[in-house]
């Protein structure tokens, strides 16, 4: 008995379903700064509402006082994070000058 193998002939690498291939990152960080800068706008966004909700609320204008209620734990939660996020980059920050010392 004689089995022949055939070779393996080249291959092209394949993205697996459901994903998308990475597109080229730019080095400046200006994809950072411009996704930070919304994620503090909404932040903004959601503790004007809860603002406005609230006053609403006190004034008698708001029918559903849960709406004043949820609108802010929203905004609480976002402030929250936003503060995590800081102390965080805070961290990294002393922790990269201390690696260079």
């Amino acid at each position: 008995m004689n089995f022949e193998i055939t070779p393996v002939s080249a291959t092209t690498p394949t993205t697996p379903a459901g994903y998308r291939q990475a597109e080229p990152r730019s080095s400046d960080g200006s994809a950072f700064a411009a996704t930070l800068g919304s994620a503090l706008a909404k932040v903004q966004q959601l503790q004007s509402t809860s603002n406005d909700l609230s006053l609403k609320a006190v004034t008698g204008e708001l029918a559903d006082i849960h709406t004043a209620t949820l609108a802010s734990a929203r905004a609480s939660l976002a402030l929250e994070t936003a503060a995590t996020f800081r102390n965080r980059g805070v961290e990294a920050f002393n922790e990269i000058m201390r690696m260079q010392a």
